[in-house]
């Protein structure tokens, strides 16, 4: 039996997961271990890395649905079968940064729902759990499957610019969200909502001042700004078909997820 922790992950993945191995599990330098996630519809292989003889380390997959799924540890050794060593079960779940993430998305042109998160601004947040909002609801928000006519400035295009409204953009600037708004700038309607002013008037590119996010102003306005440093530890996909392989550059971790 191996033990998984924690036992549990947000659906939308990326959260590190540590196995720890049993006294006959731990074996020589030349196997490898893999962790093969099993759910309804989707399958995901997952690499690892050994912390130490006895445990490893991996990244969760983010998941399709709410579910149970088996984890089975496989291990792999050069001219050998691939042998299963290990069974567990996992859970996989929507935490309140999924809820956030989508009740922002459904918000997005929403006046009151807005208005709702310049309200909480007033309760500001430390910087470490803004720093942890932001990563977990960027990563949620990444993960959604958002419509194709979804749009930061919501579903009624025909307000045009000069009309004053809050817009998701001004929530992701005034709390400081690098990720989260380095995300919205990659969205239609992004780019746009930086011109847009507020009933106060102001954009979002003037509360970045304002607030003095040297960061976030930089990304708002250079022609070529890189996506923020905090990303570049997360997982990077690629799809192709039914296929999609997560590289994790933080562990060093690859994951691989296909219909079942």
């Amino acid at each position: 039996v191996m033990k998984l922790n924690p036992q549990q992950a947000p659906l939308y993945g990326d959260s590190v997961i540590t196995v720890q191995l049993t006294e006959e599990d731990k074996v020589e330098d030349d196997v490898v271990f893999y962790l093969v996630f099993t759910g309804s519809t989707v399958q995901h292989c997952t690499s690892t890395r050994k912390i130490n003889p006895g445990s490893l380390e991996t990244i969760s997959p983010g998941h399709d649905c709410c579910e149970t799924v088996k984890v089975a540890l496989c291990a792999s050794r050069e001219g050998h079968p691939v042998l299963v060593v290990a069974e567990e079960s996992f859970q996989f779940v929507q935490d309140e940064a999924y809820d956030a993430a989508q009740f922002l998305a459904t918000c997005a042109g929403n006046q009151q729902a807005l208005n709702f998160t310049r309200f909480l601004d007033r309760s500001r947040p430390p910087a470490a759990d803004v720093d942890f909002l932001d990563e977990k609801v960027a990563l949620a928000f990444r993960h959604l499957k958002l419509p194709a006519e979804w749009n930061v400035l919501g579903a009624d295009q025909s307000l045009t610019e000069n009309i004053p409204r809050e817009t998701l953009m001004h929530f992701a600037v005034r709390l400081g969200l690098l990720r989260l708004t380095w995300f919205l700038l990659q969205q239609p309607g992004g780019r746009g909502a930086l011109s847009i002013h507020n009933n106060e008037g102001a954009t979002p590119v003037s509360l970045a001042l304002e607030r003095g996010y040297q960061k976030l102003h930089q990304l708002l306005t250079e022609e070529e700004a890189r996506e923020p440093d905090s990303w570049s530890t997360l997982s990077h996909t690629v799809h192709s078909g039914d296929y999609s392989v997560k590289h994790h550059r933080g562990l060093d971790v690859y994951m691989l997820t296909a219909e079942a």
